[in-house]
């Protein structure tokens, strides 16, 4: 019973007494309704999502508002603190909620909630076990990419924006360098190769010795304001010379500050590269792949299953050397596939050009057919990119930014044209699927669609969720009669022995005490990957603990279970209605996703 209707029958009964009339009834019980509990709950997920997003300005242009678009976002110790007692709070407040009058899409809701403040408090410990800046993830090169990619100028107050955003560098700086400060107090400092990509993505900012007008800041903004016809063009040269006078007073002092303890912090740097490094460095990796994979698999059963998965696919390789009739074993076989011209586009504008053609015709085929395995359809929208040159050098061979949820921005396939020797074309296939259609584009575009989903899981973060789907998407296109070419289906199988040889080697960098070195020299025995390639992967591997096992785990639980369906429903089967399961669950752990396959499956027998 709420306080006003409590207290309205306590007055209510002092009136009736005061007349002298007596009664003997109690008030009537308020009956709290599942609609009512369940809407109750939702909104409260919508307030905590509106706190959460206010306090994040750059979440909010990467979905498409522009509330408080001339900030950044506080990336401090003190917010961080303030964040954590904000989850503690709402745990608190979740638990005021009840279950048992929750509908079943509120009451997943609640859990998914649940398991995510309980995670976040519990490992809390562990929040500093990390690098802020690194070749991969990092202010250095992520900032430059959200001022580029993410924030949109089609006014004067979006341009005004910009320039206050750029002035903003100088805190958002400083902050990262304390929390570089608190990590070197407790020995977690970046792997020593970390720093030489550091500096490259630094300086490629700073431009030493070229006028503040080719800066990189500068330019975007011209290029942007040239598209519009609102601004006078006397205004847009006062606005460009205000970002120049931003970029010298704020950004390019950021970098160098940025730089100078860097190269500070270099000197304490080594080359124990693995996680067990940190004090209770084997628990904390323990927890990242329980995190990672949402699964109980122990490092050694990830590391044996990555070694069962290499001598599968290799042997499944031998199959198609075999039918294209190359004479000899599988290690000249790999050697053959990485010097052949043949598979290989020229390093020029017209050679990278004709790449990213090429993925964007893959990607238009597969789309022509997604109403034979899909029922959802996304409806955003999908272009093809190069990865900016300003961090090309450092950055991933592809990888998918999302769209804004407004539609104000289209979702992206990135592709890394740095060096063409890496992006053989037998593997363009397997990589359009995975990171476009029917890959992450898919999988990121319907979750941020659905109506019938709270906002925070349209954002929900489940690596083995997403990147399991992708490596999955890679696969089922063959069922399709896509790979029709045998070098295009030796592409995929190398792409997803790639995914297996990370089970190893992650294991064996962060558990088992492997060198950068011989990790890499794992990729070159096992793989027809470059040593570039390779040594460009292990070094993401080392930085971001655990996180390469999502991808092998995610797929075989994903393909585990649509045989599962397969077997128990028979004729029944419908893989569009599987692939709905998956993609309209927004983002869950697997075990989650499990459940849910398992009620279909249940759901469908009952119905014959």
């Amino acid at each position: 019973m709420n306080k006003l209707l409590l207290l309205s029958t306590i007055i209510g009964c002092m009136l009736l007494h005061a007349c002298g009339e007596t009664t003997t009834e109690a008030p009537p019980a308020t009956t709290v309704t599942t609609e009512e509990e369940s809407s109750r709950l939702n909104q409260w997920f919508q307030d905590k999502f509106d706190r959460n997003i206010g306090a994040n300005p750059e979440m909010q242009t990467y979905i498409g508002l522009k509330d408080r678009q001339h900030e950044l976002t506080d990336e401090s110790e003190e917010h961080a603190l303030k964040k954590l007692e904000w989850a503690k709070q709402d745990m608190e407040e979740l638990q005021g909620f009840d279950t048992t009058l929750l509908d079943e899409q509120t009451l997943l809701s609640y859990r998914l909630k649940k398991m995510e403040l309980e995670q976040k408090i519990k490992y809390e410990k562990y929040r500093h076990y990390n690098y802020p800046v690194n070749q991969m993830h990092g202010i250095q090169a992520e900032l430059p990419a959200f001022m580029l990619g993410m924030h949109q100028v089609g006014d004067e107050e979006d341009a005004l924006a910009y320039i206050s955003r750029l002035n903003a560098f100088t805190t958002k700086f400083n902050q990262v360098v304390d929390n570089l400060k608190i990590r070197e107090a407790k020995g977690i400092v970046p792997p020593k190769f970390v720093f030489p990509h550091l500096y490259n993505d630094c300086n490629n900012i700073i431009n030493a010795g070229n006028p503040t007008s080719e800066n990189l800041f500068v330019k975007d903004l011209r290029e942007k304001l040239a598209e519009l016809s609102n601004i006078h063009p006397e205004r847009q040269e006062a606005l460009l010379n205000d970002a120049m006078l931003a970029v010298d007073s704020a950004v390019v002092p950021a970098y160098q500050h940025l730089l100078n303890y860097l190269q500070t912090l270099e000197q304490k740097a080594t080359t124990d590269d693995g996680v067990w490094k940190f004090d209770d460095g084997s628990n904390f990796y323990k927890y990242r792949l329980e995190k990672i994979t949402t699964t109980n698999m122990t490092a050694d059963e990830i590391f044996e299953t990555g070694k069962a998965e290499v001598a599968r696919i290799h042997n499944e390789m031998e199959a198609i050397m075999q039918k294209v009739g190359f004479k000899g074993d599988l290690k000249a076989f790999f050697t053959f596939m990485q010097n052949d011209p043949q598979f290989y586009y020229p390093a020029t504008d017209e050679g990278r050009q004709q790449l990213l053609a090429g993925y964007q015709s893959i990607v238009d085929s597969m789309e022509s057919r997604l109403d034979e395995v899909f029922y959802t359809r996304p409806k955003a929208r999908m272009q093809v990119k190069a990865v900016e040159p300003f961090r090309e050098k450092s950055a991933g061979k592809a990888f998918y930014q999302r769209p804004a949820q407004d539609g104000s921005r289209p979702g992206t396939f990135y592709a890394n044209l740095y060096k063409m020797k890496d992006m053989p074309t037998y593997e363009m296939e397997a990589l359009a699927y995975h990171e476009g259609i029917p890959g992450h584009h898919m999988q990121g575009s319907i979750a941020q669609e659905l109506t019938e989903i709270p906002q925070f899981r349209k954002y929900s973060g489940y690596t083995a969720y997403s990147e399991g789907w992708g490596l999955y998407c890679e696969y089922f296109p063959k069922e399709m009669g896509f790979y029709a070419d045998p070098y295009s289906d030796f592409g995929r199988l190398s792409m997803e022995l790639w995914r297996a040889c990370r089970l190893v080697v992650d294991v064996g960098i962060h558990e088992k005490r492997w060198t950068r070195e011989e990790a890499i020299q794992f990729l070159l025995d096992n793989t027809p990957n470059t040593e570039s390639s390779c040594t460009k992967a292990i070094e993401r591997y080392i930085v971001m603990p655990g996180q390469a096992t999502a991808y092998k785990v995610g797929m075989l639980k994903i393909l585990e279970l649509r045989e599962k369906a397969k077997t128990a429903l028979g004729d029944q089967f419908d893989v569009r209605a599987f692939h709905d399961i998956f993609l309209r669950s927004g983002g869950v752990p697997l075990q989650i996703f499990e459940e849910r396959i398992n009620q279909w499956i249940k759901s469908t027998q009952q119905t014959e």
